[in-house]
């Protein structure tokens, strides 16, 4: 009994942190100081888009990732001469280099402005990107709330435990959700980004190969989808070799990732666990059938991610380089600086 009440002290100490945090972003922020910023990122983003599909998967993963680490603060994007960051652990690694170029082309967009040059969180300016690539591939648009302050500390220790991994059951997802204050429909709904973009194989090829003593191929792939799989995938593919999320309309923003799990055509474990373990099973069956409940769900799950640990106020720094933290950044390392933040030295 008194574990169970100091676990329901700490969500709710939690529940407060968040709505707290949350209560301070709105949704005309810059009105009074950047009031052109939404039209300088969409520009830029809309400009790199058509440079380059990747442009809106990459974005959206950046932003996904960012808020599981530490918190929508875009600490994701900070670099570090000891390869010690975010982006230098494994999984960072994966992240499209197309995603970070385009935050920093609309930092300076923005920064093009004198009226705006740093007063623009790179935070910000990575949700309104991860916005506008939603809206540029078919998604629905939504209002991004603004406010939010950067992070100055970003270590590659602090990814594995923090970012969903394609392996994991429906128990882990939904554990790893909740302790960011997201709900398990907020779960299923984000998923629905799978619906753009791509994976390497290597990612979900202990599927097809060898995947239990009964059976070599994951019994719940529909079996003709599996052979695409593996013809695209072959045993020891080169690891740069990757397939799209969505065999049938990779580049659009809609609701066919759902409907690919009703076939038994979720790419990731952690996808098609969506449909097969039953808790799940109707959301699924609701976001296949009804697109606006899809989109609306999405929005909401998207707005409630956007929330997660953010810094506000008089916390963190609004950075001049999204790569680097404001603090003596002519000439000291990013561990150094790290050492401060943290009180180290």
């Amino acid at each position: 009994m008194e574990h169970r009440s100091s676990f329901l002290l700490s969500f709710l100490l939690l529940l407060l942190l968040l709505n707290s945090a949350s209560a301070q972003l709105k949704q005309n922020f810059y009105q009074n100081i950047c009031p052109n910023v939404e039209n300088y990122v969409r520009n830029a983003v809309e400009k790199k888009f058509n440079e380059t599909f990747v442009t809106a998967p990459g974005t959206l993963r950046l932003f996904f990732h960012d808020c599981f680490v530490r918190g929508c603060d875009a600490s994701v994007l900070l670099a570090s001469s000891s390869n010690n960051a975010e982006k230098d652990s494994p999984i960072g690694q994966t992240l499209a280099g197309d995603g970070f170029d385009t935050v920093i082309k609309a930092k300076a967009a923005v920064d093009n402005d004198p009226n705006c040059k740093n007063k623009v969180s790179c935070a910000d300016i990575l949700a309104l990107a991860a916005r506008d690539v939603i809206v540029l591939t078919g998604g629905p648009s939504y209002t991004v709330e603004l406010g939010r302050r950067d992070g100055t500390i970003s270590t590659k220790s602090s990814v594995h435990s923090s970012i969903p991994l394609p392996t994991f059951s429906l128990d882990k997802l939904t554990s790893m959700f909740s302790a960011t204050g997201l709900s398990q429909t907020d779960l299923v709904a984000l998923s629905g980004a799978h619906t753009i973009g791509f994976s390497h194989c290597a990612r979900f090829t202990k599927r097809l190969y060898g995947f239990s003593r009964r059976s070599s191929v994951d019994p719940s792939l529909n079996s003709n989808y599996a052979k695409q799989l593996q013809q695209a995938c072959p045993k020891n593919v080169d690891p740069r070799v990757a397939v799209n999320m969505d065999p049938n309309t990779p580049r659009i923003f809609d609701n066919n990732y759902y409907k690919n799990l009703q076939q038994g055509m979720g790419l990731f474990t952690s996808d098609q666990v969506l449909f097969t373990d039953t808790r799940t099973t109707k959301l699924v069956n609701l976001f296949a059938s009804n697109s606006t409940a899809f989109q609306q769900a999405f929005i909401t799950a998207i707005t409630n991610l956007g929330r997660v640990r953010v810094k506000v106020g008089s916390q963190g720094e609004i950075r001049h380089d999204c790569t680097t933290v404001n603090l003596r950044r002519d000439y000291m390392s990013f561990h150094r600086r790290e050492e401060i933040d943290t009180g180290r030295c």
